[in-house]
């Protein structure tokens, strides 16, 4: 059992708290920690902190700041495999997930050892006469993240490697579910050399959150996790003029035209649909058959393959879907599942006897299919986030994209084709923030940026990558004029034009 979890606020762990809550491994359904609650001491303790550790930091020169980023990264790439264990134990999801998310991980460290470059502002000169004039960006102070348990390792390392590489100082707030992993990345950051105070870690719920996004010291906050809670919390920070970036919940689709090579579109699903047990905010939950025949074909190929899924422990590598992190969260893919069936879909492949032996107390589920799913179903407007995929039945492109364009979320969606005029109509018309083109989980490369339309983001701007820069700094416009020696302008009462001079 893991008793070293605490808080780490500038730069030392701290194990003070109101209560503890249980962290579960989900492969057996028993206890393997126990995570200290914060207090509002505790939270104002690490408000303190990066409120004194931000002048200084921001003042220290960005390429020495990428200098701690550059051994930063290399000492994730030397203990990689400790943290996907960390990660495993607590989330569920099998190594070779856990690796796959940590290497997504590293790539936006990667990005932000390179931020230097985006920090130069821009400079224009003699826009007027002996009129000079450039852009800053400037870091913003004390900013904070909230992330989910479905990412651990990744979704913080969109967020605060850029936010400190801008020069802020920041304060972390992870799922209460899997902390672990985090903590041990945050001390990894530590022995890089990042300055006590910069980077500072405090759990707890939702009094945790408020008290963060009230805090005066705060200027900004980036949340990742469903639609309610994005939206409470951007209308929160909205309503203290506090800058947020929200990433809420997705129903993402997959249309399957008549000419997609079959072969190809079934192994992408079954990963796209059931790798890390369906928790994920990419996974494809809606396949989208465009004919009857194709929806017949594709199920006819999907079933064997569903009920052939390798379910376990995470740590067996043979192992291809882990288990649901909560029972809680269990029982409610199990209602989807009930409540699908009650309203008339067409249940193919049933998860919900599955057992695991030696593992009778884990949450484990195996995959479902449905068929026959319409719009009005609760399983088709609710995000699920389970492995469950469900076949939706349309004539024509147009209809499924009419379709997609109806949900309230926007997130990701993708199209198989060999049809190049086909993929070309969908992008341009499908109104969703990522998208793919026989690519299944289309998540953006560290160098573009990460975000959804309509209600699965709240803000203007996307996670990481170059909107990462934007929203953790603030731009600063100067203008200067140097009098020539002996020259005396007179009073002018007309707006400047430089331009005119």
């Amino acid at each position: 059992m893991n008793q070293g979890i605490g808080h780490l606020i500038n730069g030392e762990l701290l194990h003070d708290s109101v209560t503890t809550q249980p962290i579960y491994n989900p492969a057996t359904g028993k206890e393997c920690g126990q995570l200290p609650m914060a207090s509002r001491a505790v939270v104002e303790q690490a408000l303190s902190a990066a409120k004194q550790a931000y002048p200084s930091w921001a003042a220290t020169p960005p390429s020495a700041r990428a200098q701690v980023m550059y051994r930063f990264k290399e000492l994730l790439v030397q203990h990689q495999d400790k943290i996907c264990q960390l990660i495993t134990l607590e989330h569920g999801k099998v190594l070779s997930d856990a690796k796959g998310e940590l290497a997504r991980g590293i790539e936006n460290v990667e990005y932000a050892c390179g931020i230097p470059e985006l920090l130069k502002g821009e400079h224009s000169r003699q826009v007027g006469t002996n009129i000079d004039a450039w852009s800053e960006f400037q870091p913003l102070g004390v900013v904070v993240g909230i992330t989910p348990f479905n990412f651990p390792a990744m979704v913080p390392l969109w967020m605060w490697p850029s936010a400190v590489m801008c020069g802020n100082s920041f304060i972390l707030k992870p799922s209460e579910r899997d902390p672990s992993s985090v903590l041990y990345i945050v001390e990894l950051a530590h022995q890089a050399g990042l300055p006590k105070g910069v980077l500072n870690v405090v759990h707890g719920g939702v009094d945790v959150v408020n008290q963060l996004i009230d805090a005066a010291e705060v200027q900004a906050v980036s949340f990742v996790g469903s639609t309610p809670i994005a939206e409470a919390i951007y209308q929160r920070s909205a309503q203290q003029g506090k800058r947020c970036q929200a990433l809420g919940g997705a129903k993402n689709h997959a249309v399957v035209m008549p000419d997609a090579d079959l072969d190809m579109v079934t192994n992408a699903l079954m990963g796209a649909a059931f790798g890390s047990c369906g928790q994920r905010c990419m996974a494809i939950s809606v396949a989208v058959t465009v004919g009857d025949h194709v929806a017949d074909a594709l199920i006819r190929q999907l079933t064997p393959k569903i009920e052939a899924l390798q379910v376990g422990p995470g740590t067996d590598e043979s192992n291809e879907m882990g288990p649901i992190i909560t029972a809680d969260q269990k029982q409610k893919v199990i209602d989807y599942i009930d409540e699908a069936c009650t309203q008339g879909a067409s249940l193919r492949v049933d998860g919900r006897t599955k057992t695991v032996p030696d593992y009778e107390s884990g949450y484990f589920l195996g995959g479902t299919l449905f068929d026959n799913v319409t719009p009005e179903m609760t399983i088709y407007q609710q995000e699920v986030f389970g492995p469950v995929l469900v076949v939706v039945r349309v004539n024509t492109l147009e209809q499924a994209i009419e379709l997609i364009n109806q949900h309230e979320y926007g997130n990701g969606t993708c199209i198989f084709t060999r049809d190049g005029e086909a993929g070309r109509f969908f992008s341009n018309h499908v109104m969703v923030g990522m998208v793919g083109i026989n690519v299944p989980l289309p998540v953006p490369v560290s160098y573009h940026s990460f975000g959804g339309w309509k209600r699965s983001l709240f803000g203007d701007l996307h996670a990481y990558g170059p909107d990462s820069v934007r929203f953790y700094t603030r731009r600063k416009a100067i203008t200067q004029r140097w009098p020539s020696r002996g020259v005396k302008d007179g009073t002018q009462f007309s707006f400047p034009s430089y331009s005119e001079e």
